[in-house]
């Protein structure tokens, strides 16, 4: 595998052993052989990468995935996505008047429930979300990347100044169908082709302030969440897998292709310089546009430099999955 000698492949032990502790019903499936190199993993602590290279080499075979279609592309997709951080208030108030929502609670017997443009305008839907409001941020575009992020942090401020730090995770979404802005703005003509990015978007924005309603209303979807402790800022979010998310080790995919927990060896670049980005990461969350056996979204983290590098990755792609012996 390319690279595969000059990774700080210790750097993915703590998210392998997260997997371990949880293994998927598809990885069960091939028990004894997964149960025995989790039980070694969760004992075992190497002492740096080339001893990590050397266990792993020695209990796993990789791999190439490739497209269940013959005939498509051998090269498939890698984007990025991250853990926004963004200023709320319990209460409206000043600039912060944009509110995130908990699911409502007829989400589970009208499906699809209603889309973003609805819940702007119609009576019934703004009535099944009062009191469900959580938060409210400044910028309806903040709002935005948090359901399309999947999950966030909060910087709570008080009236009285204080801050307290909050995550919100994933509660569910009104099964209305995703529309990438980057798309809706490239059909519009608004940019060309290759420039849709996270920072675009923000710029195109920033410059057409009485249109930004049309372009949120573009993506009918709409994610609710919940609220949860931070504990220790050093956690990334929990996946689909269950687990907590380790920045630049873990990665969504389309689980009808590849199991939670997988380890998988990445093949791909970095956005804007196109450095080689070649490491080991585990298979530990997914997303709705994560679709296909060669597509992974890759978890740069939080931060500003995560939100750069998660903005505008969208980077040809091979990868291998790790599997027992």
């Amino acid at each position: 595998m390319p690279g595969w000698e000059f990774d700080r492949t210790r750097d993915a032990w703590i998210a392998l052993q997260r997997s371990c502790e949880r293994l998927s019903a598809d990885m069960q499936r091939d028990a004894p052989a997964w149960q025995r190199v989790c039980q070694e993993a969760l004992r075992h602590q190497p002492a740096d990468d080339g001893a990590t290279r050397a266990w792993l080499m020695q209990r796993l075979t990789p791999y190439r995935v490739l497209p269940a279609d013959a005939n498509a592309p051998l090269e498939g997709l890698a984007t990025g996505y991250f853990e926004p951080l963004i200023d709320a208030s319990r209460m409206p108030r000043g600039a912060l008047r944009v509110p995130l929502h908990a699911a409502p609670a007829d989400l589970a017997t009208r499906k699809p429930w209603f889309t973003r443009s609805q819940i702007d305008s119609l009576p019934a839907a703004q009535n099944a979300l009062r009191g469900r409001e959580i938060a409210y941020v400044a910028d309806p575009l903040d709002a935005l990347l948090l359901q399309v992020q999947g999950s966030g942090r909060l910087r709570l401020i008080g009236a009285d100044g204080s801050t307290q730090t909050v995550r919100l995770a994933f509660a569910g979404h009104n099964d209305q169908p995703y529309q990438s802005l980057g798309r809706w703005l490239i059909d519009k003509g608004e940019i060309r082709p290759g420039e849709a990015s996270w920072p675009a978007i923000r710029d195109w924005a920033r410059r057409n302030p009485a249109r930004v309603p049309e372009l949120l209303a573009a993506n009918p979807r709409v994610v609710f969440f919940r609220e949860e402790p931070l504990p220790d800022a050093q956690l990334g979010p929990r996946g689909a897998q269950g687990v907590a998310l380790t920045p630049e080790r873990s990665i969504a995919v389309d689980p009808k292709s590849l199991p939670y927990g997988s380890p998988v060896w990445l093949d791909t670049t970095e956005p804007l310089t196109a450095t080689p980005l070649r490491r080991l990461v585990l298979a530990q969350d997914t997303g709705s546009a994560i679709t296909g056996a060669v597509r992974a979204d890759y978890f740069w983290g939080w931060g500003e430099r995560a939100e750069q590098q998660a903005g505008r990755m969208k980077q040809p792609l091979r990868m291998w999955v790790l599997w027992p012996r």
